[in-house]
C-alpha cells in the first residue's frame, strides 16, 4: 500500500455494510477529484449495486483497496482524521470539515498522505479506531437529528477538501518528514510496555492514561526524527532497568 500514499488525501470505509453506500462515496469522490478509496473489511463488495450507485465513478471502485486491517490501511499516512458524532469521555482534538481542508492547505500533514476514517453505517467508529486517529471531525448538524448517510458524509467532507485545493501552494516548511500513523503507533506501543516495565502503567487496570498520552502524542505532530528520539529514550531506560536487576543478583 505504501507506493500509492503518495501526498493523497484516503477516504477510508471502516466495515460498510452496503455496497450501494460503497458505490455512492465513491461517487462523491470523483466529482470532488479524489480517487483513493480503502475499504476495511466491508460486507459485500465487489458487488453489482456498488457499480450502480457509482455511476460514472466506477473507475474509483476499480482502483480501491480492500484491507482486512486498519492499522495496515493507515500504517503509511502522516495524519489520520476519525469523523464521529459522538462526544468522547477524553475529548480529542476536534475539527470541522471547512476546519480541516483549510489546515491541509496550510501543510498540515507535510506532504504525507491523508486518512480520513468513516465509520460503519449503524455504530460509527469504535473508541479503539478513533484513538488512532490525530483529529476528530464532525459536521455541523441539527442536534435534534445530527446523523447523516455515509456518502453523504463523505461528500460533505470531499466539498470542503475541493473548495480549498486551489489554494494549497504552502507546504509545510520543516527539516524532517512527519512521523507516520505506523511509526506513531510502534512508539506508543514501545511506551506502553517501558511504561509496565517501571510499573507506573498496569493494564488490568488502565483507567484513561494510555488514552491520553497517545492524544498527547498525536497532538504535537511529531516527525520520524522525534519519534526514533523517543525510542531510544525508552530503549536506554530498559537497558538500565535490567542492568540495575541484573547488579542486584
Amino acid at each position: 500500500m505504501s507506493d500509492r500514499c503518495n501526498n493523497e488525501i484516503h477516504i477510508v470505509l471502516v466495515e460498510p455494510s452496503h455496497p450501494g453506500n460503497i458505490g455512492a462515496t465513491a461517487r462523491a469522490m470523483k466529482t470532488m477529484g479524489l480517487t483513493s478509496l480503502i475499504l476495511v473489511r466491508p460486507a459485500r463488495f465487489p458487488d453489482p449495486q456498488a457499480d450502480w450507485r457509482a455511476a460514472g465513478a466506477t473507475d474509483v471502485l476499480d482502483a480501491a483497496i480492500v484491507a482486512d486491517d486498519l492499522s495496515e490501511a493507515i500504517g503509511p499516512c502522516g495524519l489520520v482524521v476519525g469523523t464521529s458524532t459522538r462526544t468522547r469521555r477524553v475529548p480529542w482534538p476536534l475539527v470541522s470539515p471547512e476546519t480541516l481542508a483549510r489546515n491541509l492547505s496550510d501543510g498540515a500533514a507535510g506532504g504525507k498522505p491523508v486518512a480520513i476514517l468513516f465509520g460503519r453505517e449503524s455504530s460509527g467508529l469504535t473508541n479503539a479506531e478513533l484513538a488512532m486517529c490525530q483529529l476528530h471531525l464532525q459536521i455541523p448538524a441539527s442536534p435534534v437529528y445530527p446523523s447523516l448517510n455515509l456518502a453523504m458524509a463523505v461528500q460533505v467532507v470531499t466539498y470542503e477538501l475541493y473548495k480549498t485545493s486551489n489554494s494549497a501552494t504552502d507546504i509545510l516548511d520543516w527539516d524532517r518528514e512527519p512521523a507516520t500513523a505506523a511509526e506513531i503507533g510502534g512508539f506508543i506501543d514501545h511506551l506502553q510496555r517501558t511504561l509496565e516495565e517501571v510499573g507506573f502503567y498496569d493494564p488490568r487496570a488502565p483507567k484513561q492514561a494510555m488514552t491520553r498520552l497517545r492524544r498527547l502524542f498525536g497532538r504535537i505532530q511529531m516527525d520520524e526524527t522525534e519519534v526514533a528520539m523517543l525510542r531510544g529514550v525508552l530503549t536506554h531506560v530498559e537497558r538500565s532497568i535490567r542492568k540495575s536487576a541484573a547488579d542486584d543478583f
